[in-house]
């Protein structure tokens, strides 16, 4: 095994990749009690990192701790936060650095959504999203860029999503959140390019996650996108991918993405032609 990962490396730098090994990497994880998050961080553990849990539901993290270690013979640990507490998000970095000593990569994944008209929308819900999906992502990328720029190492993962490049119906508030990540994350990248740390957005289509349980209360959503939502399984493999041979952005499903260039390039024509799809939520 150790074999057969030297020779992968090997290869890989003669092409000019960069190539890293998650052995003894440590890799934390927002947002991991379910879904998405869960799937990283079991993923992670496949190929040898530690994975750092961090979410509000300590039974569910103390569950997939178990099973990691069940299953991979990995010691992952969890810490218990809302990262909706943003005046705490320093300090609770400080706590973690303190006990684990460094963190290799970071993955701000915590977030959610409700698809509903603006119109309709709850201000308290608004602000909420924003809370979660944005502020509290940057308080944590922030607190974590000290110990990052002090070893000049580390990587930086935002989950953005397609919605952050094609806006829709009844998800104005939350594509505008995936829209701010995205413009932290390319600006962030240039801040740090004389840096060795990386940053990466990741822009996924819709994931079979119990994400649409809060966003799609009324299941059209579902119903109507069902057959092109990702397997979590797969899109938490492109991300493990990547902290393996870091990039600037990581879009998935491909075809998705050349929906969003598409759009980029001609707005009117393809609101136009796509937009009774994109109505159907």
């Amino acid at each position: 095994m150790i074999g057969e990962q030297l020779l992968v490396k090997i290869l890989y730098r003669m092409k000019g990749k960069r190539v890293v090994s998650l052995l003894n990497k440590k890799i934390i994880i927002t947002g991991a009690s379910s879904g998405l998050g869960a799937e990283i961080a079991n993923k992670v553990a496949e190929n040898k990192g530690t994975p750092i849990l961090i979410a509000r539901s300590e039974n569910k993290l103390s569950e997939i701790v178990t099973e990691i270690k069940a299953k991979w013979g990995i010691e992952a640990k969890y810490y218990v936060f809302d990262l909706k507490q943003m005046d705490s998000i320093h300090s609770f970095v400080e706590t973690i650095i303190d006990v684990e000593k460094n963190v290799d990569i970071v993955v701000n994944n915590a977030g959610f959504g409700i698809f509903e008209n603006l119109i309709e929308a709850d201000p308290i819900q608004i602000e909420e999203m924003f809370r979660v999906n944005v502020i509290s992502l940057i308080y944590f990328t922030q607190a974590c860029l000290p110990y990052m720029l002090t070893r000049n190492g580390g990587h930086i993962i935002n989950i953005a999503s397609q919605a952050g490049k094609v806006g829709s119906p009844k998800s104005t508030i939350y594509a505008s959140t995936k829209h701010a990540v995205l413009g932290f994350t390319n600006s962030l990248r240039m801040e740090l390019s004389k840096t060795n740390i990386q940053i990466t957005a990741v822009n996924p289509g819709p994931i079979k996650t119990s994400f649409f349980d809060t966003a799609d209360k009324s299941g059209e959503y579902v119903k109507n996108a069902g057959k092109y939502m990702l397997d979590s399984k797969a899109v938490a493999d492109k991300i493990v991918k990547v902290m393996i041979r870091p990039k600037r952005e990581v879009n998935v499903p491909g075809w998705m993405n050349i929906g969003s260039v598409f759009y980029q390039l001609f707005p009117t024509l393809f609101e136009k032609v796509l937009g009774p799809i994109i109505h159907k939520k």
